[in-house]
């Protein structure tokens, strides 16, 4: 039975990168592993959340454990903005490694930026998870307009959709530079100052949510 659910897990891990969520149906999961019985997915993760729950499990731990690890050492020595940056990235980029890997990026890419974000719970509100204590050491650094535009948020999904890219055109010989430029580029994003005119245009969306009557 076992058996059954880690080959369900290749398989749909495997079919969500080469197509993309919304065109993998159970049934063909079902089929691509080589399940007997018909609703075995039905059966192991009731559909296709469950099915990411899972495929998450067996990845973001060890992402969570690299992250920690380098969060741990910025704790410990100190360090800036290309530090947290590299905390963001080492430890995503290190799925490259593999094919199982590289698929993982490329269904984390995508559940991270589809319009309503299919990210688990756990990932942004566990205080325990490494992207929560990323995101907590990374805003003293940032400028408060920054945080309150969600700069955070964009980093992690330009981080995610160069990895997503990467993984596709994947194995490389060697994502050292790669890497490194990656960190270069998300350092960039959260660094960068807030112009006077999307401070402006900041201001004016939130007095217009505060007061939706006098909005224009």
């Amino acid at each position: 039975m076992n058996d059954t659910r880690e080959r369900l897990l290749d398989a749909a891990l495997r079919l969500y990168a080469e197509r993309g969520l919304d065109a993998v149906s159970l049934r063909e999961i079902n089929q691509a592993a080589g399940a007997r019985n018909a609703t075995a997915v039905q059966y192991h993760f009731t559909g296709h959340a469950g099915i990411i729950k899972a495929i998450f499990a067996r990845h973001v731990p060890e992402v969570d454990a690299r992250r920690h690890a380098l969060l741990d050492a910025y704790e410990a020595a100190g360090g800036g903005v290309r530090d947290l940056a590299a905390a963001l990235v080492r430890p995503l980029a290190a799925q490259l490694a593999d094919q199982p890997g590289r698929d993982f990026l490329q269904l984390w890419a995508e559940v991270v930026n589809r319009p309503a974000p299919v990210v688990p719970a756990a990932v942004l509100d566990d205080p325990s998870d490494s992207l929560c204590r990323w995101r907590a050491l990374v805003e003293p650094l940032m400028e408060a307009d920054a945080a309150r535009l969600h700069r955070r948020f964009t980093a992690i999904r330009s981080a995610s959709i160069e990895l997503a890219r990467r993984a596709r055109s994947g194995p490389h010989t060697d994502d050292r530079l790669f890497t490194s430029y990656l960190i270069d580029v998300v350092a960039a994003i959260l660094a960068a100052p807030v112009s006077e005119e999307t401070r402006r245009l900041a201001n004016e969306r939130d007095a217009a949510r505060s007061h939706p009557s006098k909005a224009p």
